[in-house]
């Protein structure tokens, strides 16, 4: 087992990771960058096609690709409905704003593709039911970081409740600093993809801090700057394994997956990395910080 000084490292870490936190938050202001809505957060216009014969999404994506638009329409979201040989493309078109677009949309795709006569019809994505979904969206994130303190602090102690939860804070919110510094898309898969990263997270989390309780049982006259070092020690090539396996499929769906997931595995890249790093580095210094001061206290 290798014996690295993780706890020792922290000092130069946590200012690094206050640093790329801070700018984060900074990015995501809409007047300096902000995050960019994508299809589900905006609304925009669906097209249903029925096609005479079978037609694959990367047809459809190469004709709306072609067609000049204010938004990028490769990174609609299209859908089968199964046995039809029909589509819905959802794009970012605001009806109002974009007829022009959305009627070049129709007339490209009539062109180039084997549309059936009369089958094809589009709706507006009212801009209420997206700020609704945003608005569920990011409750549901929040929500978890309030579920994850309760019951980590029944678990374990509010030590390390707290330490969990703002190592949780800093993956989210560097995932996000990404997002808005490349101006990347966020839909509801992007939403969904954050709370992934913030379950991968905490169970990284939890088996240290589950390490760390067990080795205080079996060895009550070490430090705890000892004993944390211990447990993370003790978890590192589960927790290298854990990561490494899972990255690696997430590369593949980022690769090959296309437009449409892009957003999704990107998240989750920057998840597995930082949420692997912020287990050892930002969680563990929370408690073995807080235990410090409440030994303090004792002493007086």
């Amino acid at each position: 087992m290798h014996h690295f000084d993780f706890l020792g490292k922290a000092k130069f870490f946590v200012p690094l990771s206050i640093t790329f936190v801070v700018v984060s938050w900074i990015l995501l202001i809409p007047a300096v960058r902000g995050l960019n809505p994508g299809i589900d957060f905006t609304g925009g216009t669906e097209f249903t096609v029925k096609f005479t014969k079978p037609v694959s999404t990367a047809e459809v994506r190469k004709v709306l690709s072609n067609v000049k638009s204010p938004v990028d329409l490769s990174k609609s979201v299209i859908q089968d409905i199964v046995g039809q040989n029909t589509k819905v493309i959802t794009t970012q078109l605001d009806v109002q704003a974009n007829q022009d677009t959305i009627s070049k949309v129709a007339a490209a795709l009539k062109k180039n593709l084997p549309v059936a006569s009369g089958g094809m019809s589009r709706r507006s994505i009212g801009h209420q039911v997206s700020r609704e979904l945003a608005s569920k969206g990011w409750q549901a994130v929040l929500l978890s970081f309030v579920v994850i303190l309760l019951y980590v602090s029944w678990r374990f102690r509010l030590r390390y409740a707290v330490g969990a939860v703002v190592a949780l804070i800093h993956d989210v919110s560097i995932a996000a600093g990404v997002f808005a510094l490349f101006h990347i898309s966020v839909n509801l898969d992007t939403v969904a993809a954050f709370l992934t990263i913030i379950g991968y997270s905490l169970n990284d989390t939890i088996v240290i801090f589950d390490r760390i309780r067990e080795n205080l049982r079996i060895d009550r006259k070490a430090s705890i700057f000892e004993l944390i070092n211990r447990s993370v020690n003790q978890s590192l090539s589960r927790t290298m394994n854990t990561s490494f396996t899972t990255f690696l499929p997430v590369v593949i769906m980022f690769i090959f997956g296309g437009a449409v997931l892009r957003g999704f595995s990107l998240a989750l890249m920057i998840g597995i990395i930082v949420g692997t790093y912020s287990s050892m580095y930002i969680a563990n210094p929370i408690v073995y910080a807080w235990t410090l001061k409440v030994g303090a206290k004792r002493a007086k």
